[in-house]
């Protein structure tokens, strides 16, 4: 079997364990296998905390030296729906048309295993590398609360005196076409509840009550009054998006007691949690006194962080061109990712599939795809340690 067969092959087994966060299902016993096979150390490693549950996550190094390139990723998949909805199977690793059909086909089974295909057949080819590292994270928890998988990981492996120099994210990065973009940093994201104080009664009589809704609506107006930055050079402006407004009053004869808003922060390397907490609540105070609302936000773990380009996320693009013929889009956009955390131990990179379907009904993506992926990244390996 060659290198690009068993990259999809590798991605049948893994979709075949049905991994939902936070079930391993034999997933991670699939790539340890693998591993430890290619001559990997390995180590398992489960974390738990109270009020979370608990998740089981895969190690492996091989190799004794620095520079060390890390892969990283996650085996575990949101829901799949209602399957009978799906044309295909969500978990049977099925390929119809020459697309690979499955939940985690692009977020992110496909990308582990086009990276693992790529490193067996790099050291099939020049045995262990004789000077340097090559690694795997693995969690169990990127779709979950994030909590007891790459952040504790990377604690763990700190503290074993692990040092990473590199690290490739094969989340799926491209919007139309393998190889169109490279996220070399991420947004942050802050959670904000906003409880609004009034006083119920009859409607009939509005002298006896104070509605909440008008102070609700001059708060919501507030908060999206002002831009909160015109964007940097590598980020887009941070964006603040109401997400929920809940009054729970079902009777039309009663002015409610108090109505509920949630809304969400998208925001780049200008702010960190701290200071935009602060910010919104001087626009809310402004707004309308303090006594009128209650504030708070939920815990954030995800801040903002850039890769900022240079000799490594070069080595990533030409490697990308020589292979596809495109020369990647650097960017930031999207959702969050495990690199905020891994951006704190080396510099990291997000490049794999292509996204379209990840997420939906009748996830998939093209067989070539995970071929071509497979070569890119034996070609990052290939340049790495030249």
């Amino acid at each position: 079997m060659d290198e690009t067969s068993s990259g999809v092959a590798l991605a049948q087994d893994l979709i075949r364990r049905p991994s939902v966060t936070p079930a391993d299902a034999g997933a991670l016993d699939v790539l340890q296998t693998r591993l430890r096979a290619a001559g990997f150390r390995t180590h398992r490693l489960p974390f738990s905390e109270a009020g979370t549950p608990d998740i089981d996550n895969l190690y492996g190094r091989i190799g004794d030296s620095a520079p060390f390139l890390l892969f990283a990723g996650h085996t575990d998949v949101v829901p799949p729906g209602d399957p009978a909805k799906w044309t295909k199977n969500p978990f049977a690793g099925e390929i119809h048309g020459g697309e690979l059909y499955g939940r985690g086909a692009a977020d992110m089974k496909g990308g582990i295993a086009a990276f693992a295909a790529a490193a067996f057949a790099y050291l099939a080819r020049q045995g262990a590398p004789k000077k340097g590292s090559i690694g795997f994270l693995i969690t169990g928890d990127e779709e979950g609360p994030a909590i007891n998988g790459t952040v504790k990981m990377l604690q763990w492996l700190s503290e074993k005196g692990e040092k990473f120099d590199h690290c490739v994210v094969g989340e799926p990065t491209n919007a139309l076409e393998l190889g169109d973009m490279i996220k070399i940093g991420r947004r942050g994201s802050l959670n904000g509840r906003l409880r609004v104080l009034g006083r119920q009664g009859h409607v009939a009589y509005p002298q006896r009550a104070d509605n909440p809704v008008p102070h609700l609506l001059a708060l919501c107006a507030a908060l999206k009054q002002d831009v909160l930055d015109q964007g940097t050079d590598w980020f887009d402006a941070s964006n603040l998006e109401i997400t929920s407004i809940d009054i729970g009053n079902e009777a039309t004869n009663v002015i409610p007691g108090e109505a509920h808003v949630r809304f969400n922060i998208r925001f780049n390397d200008l702010w960190t949690p701290e200071t935009l907490k602060a910010e919104i609540r001087r626009r809310l105070e402004a707004a309308r006194p303090p006594e009128n609302f209650e504030l708070s936000f939920d815990p954030c773990n995800a801040v903002s962080f850039v890769t900022k380009p240079g000799p490594f996320t070069g080595l990533v693009a030409d490697a990308i061109q020589a292979e596809t013929g495109r020369r990647p889009e650097f960017s930031t956009s999207g959702g969050t990712s495990d690199a905020r955390f891994i951006s704190q131990y080396c510099p990291v990179v997000e490049f794999g599939l292509v996204g379209k379907t990840m997420h939906q009904i009748d996830e998939r993506v093209p067989v070539a795809d995970i071929d071509g992926l497979t070569r890119i990244y034996g070609r990052i390996l290939e340049a790495y340690f030249a």
